[in-house]
C-alpha cells in the first residue's frame, strides 16, 4: 500500500522550495534552486522538457553546479556529470520520537546560531557529512555538543517538505567518536520535530554502514534507495 503521507519525500527539494523554504528560493519557470550560500540543491518538475532544463541553466548560470539531489529526471546533452552517489532515504515510522537509552539524562546539547558558523564549517571540513555552506544553518535548528568549549559534534534540520523535516549534517570529530554524540543529537532533533507534529527523515550514503546501523538502532526505516547526483550547467 502506498503511504500517501510520504509522497512529498519523492521530491523533497522541490516540495521544500515551494513551501517552507520558499523565502530561500530562486525561480525561473517551473525550476527552482536555493539562494547562494544556503544550499546548492535544484529542482525541476516531474517530467521536465528541454525548455525547462534551459530555464534551470539560465537560473544557475554557465558552468555552475546543479545539485539535483535524488531527482530521477535525466538532462539533455551538454550537461556535464559531476558526481553520483548511491544512498538511502530513511524515515521515522512511529508516532513517538527517535530515542536512545540515555536520552532522558543527557546534558550538554546546545543550540547553534550564526555565531557558531565558523566552528560548524570547520567541523564539516574535518568530517565531510555532506553539503554545508555558510547559510545552511538558516534552514532549521542546529544542535551541537562541545568538549571543553570546542564543538565536537553537530546535527541539524535541512529540507522541509510538508509534514516532514530532514535531519542532516550529522557529524562527530574523530577524537570524540564512540561517545554516543550522534545518537544524542539525532534523538534531540527528532523530539523537536515530533513535538511540532512533523516526522523526521534523513538521507545517508549507502557506503556509510556505521551511520545506517545507528539510524536503524534509533528506529528509522528505509523508505527507498536513491541516487544523489550533480551536473555542471552548459
Amino acid at each position: 500500500m502506498v503511504n500517501r503521507d510520504a509522497l512529498a519525500l519523492d521530491d523533497p527539494v522541490g516540495q521544500s522550495l515551494r513551501g517552507h523554504h520558499a523565502h530561500f528560493a530562486r525561480r525561473l519557470g517551473r525550476t527552482a534552486t536555493y539562494l547562494p550560500g544556503v544550499a546548492t540543491f535544484s529542482a525541476v518538475s516531474a517530467d521536465p522538457d528541454a525548455a525547462e532544463w534551459a530555464d534551470l541553466a539560465r537560473l544557475l548560470g554557465p558552468g555552475e553546479l546543479a545539485d539535483m539531489f535524488s531527482c530521477p529526471a535525466a538532462p539533455p546533452s551538454g550537461w556535464e556529470p559531476v558526481f553520483s552517489l548511491e544512498g538511502r532515504q530513511m524515515i521515522w515510522p512511529g508516532s513517538g520520537r527517535p530515542d536512545h537509552p540515555h536520552a532522558a539524562t543527557d546534558t550538554g546539547v546546545v543550540e547553534l546560531g550564526a555565531d557558531s558558523v565558523p566552528e560548524m564549517l570547520d567541523l564539516v571540513a574535518r568530517t565531510r557529512p555532506g553539503p554545508f555552506w555558510p547559510r545552511t544553518h538558516e534552514l532549521g535548528t542546529y544542535l551541537g555538543i562541545r568538549d571543553k568549549g570546542t564543538l565536537v559534534a553537530m546535527a541539524g534540520e535541512r529540507l522541509r517538505p510538508p509534514g516532514w523535516t530532514e535531519i542532516s549534517a550529522v557529524c562527530t570529530a574523530p577524537e570524540a567518536r564512540g561517545r554516543g554524540h550522534a545518537a544524542r543529537l539525532v534523538s534531540a532533533l527528532g523530539a523537536r520535530i515530533v513535538a511540532r507534529n512533523e516526522r523526521p527523515f534523513l538521507h545517508v550514503a549507502e557506503a556509510n554502514t556505521g551511520a545506517i546501523a545507528l539510524y536503524e538502532r534509533l528506529g528509522f526505516k528505509v523508505r527507498k534507495h536513491v541516487t544523489f547526483w550533480g551536473l555542471r550547467t552548459p
